[in-house]
């Protein structure tokens, strides 16, 4: 199975690359489960999500579109302790045009006081990711998220879900209630290394005005998750089922602990 996977992944990975890759700065596009780095140790992801079918008008005069680009972001993370890592992204972006930019950044801490025994059980904590961006891919360049995490695993299931609540920060754009965000996740291994499933994004607006149904951003991915040498991976399809969500998203995470 390893050597299956070696010589698959960088069939996928070039296809995430070179097809024309949505709205907003899609830097990751992830559930977060119990993954958590040990103490001392470092790790590092890359995030690279692309978009061959999209909404292709912007939101407001500058914003460049997720139609047609390709989003590279590398994370390194730290474990301080048992129960807490930190990160960094640093997301770059190609657009439509060919053109390539360095997006800004975002710093990240995850706490995880519930784990689960001997890889069964429940899991559940709190991520907080303050970022900046340019303004090219947010109106507020300045934001925070609070992801909170929820889930229970055994040796052959995942299911895990986040609900995010997320507030842009910059002066003018403040304001009391969050933007809301449900992320889900459900998986079943099908050998020892690899698990296949699907994770499920819809953003509902602000918190104290849920949009209407067709109005929200909602898509399904189907992925499949690879845990082993070289390194670890993830892998999705993505379908948009409202017009405010872009129609095709092809993802990737690739992680390596050292």
């Amino acid at each position: 199975m390893t050597q299956t996977i070696r010589r698959l992944f960088p069939i996928a990975l070039l296809v995430v690359i070179t097809m024309n890759a949505y709205a907003g700065l899609q830097d990751e596009i992830q559930v977060y489960t119990d993954d958590i780095n040990k103490p001392g140790e470092l790790g590092v992801e890359v995030h690279i999500n692309t978009t061959p079918k999209g909404i292709t008008t912007p939101s407001y005069p500058g914003e460049i579109v997720n139609h047609h680009g390709l989003r590279v972001t590398p994370e390194i993370s730290m474990g301080l302790t048992r129960t807490v890592d930190v990160g960094l992204y640093v997301p770059t972006v190609r657009s439509a045009d060919g053109h390539y930019y360095a997006a800004g950044a975002k710093a990240r801490i995850k706490w995880l006081p519930i784990q689960p025994d001997d890889n069964s059980g429940w899991f559940s904590g709190v991520n907080l990711e303050v970022g900046q961006v340019k303004s090219q891919f947010s109106e507020s360049i300045r934001s925070t998220e609070l992801r909170t995490i929820l889930g229970w695993k055994n040796n052959d299931w995942l299911v895990a879900v986040n609900p995010i609540f997320g507030w842009d920060i910059s002066t003018g754009y403040t304001h009391g209630s969050p933007d809301f965000t449900l992320a889900t996740k459900v998986t079943r291994k099908v050998s020892e290394s690899v698990a296949l499933g699907v994770e499920r994004y819809n953003g509902k607006g602000r918190l104290n005005n849920i949009l209407p149904s067709e109005q929200q951003e909602k898509s399904t991915y189907v992925v499949m998750d690879y845990e082993g040498e070289p390194f670890d991976f993830n892998f999705g399809i993505g379908k948009g089922t409202t017009a405010a969500t872009d129609t095709w998203t092809v993802k990737g995470i690739v992680s390596y602990p050292f």
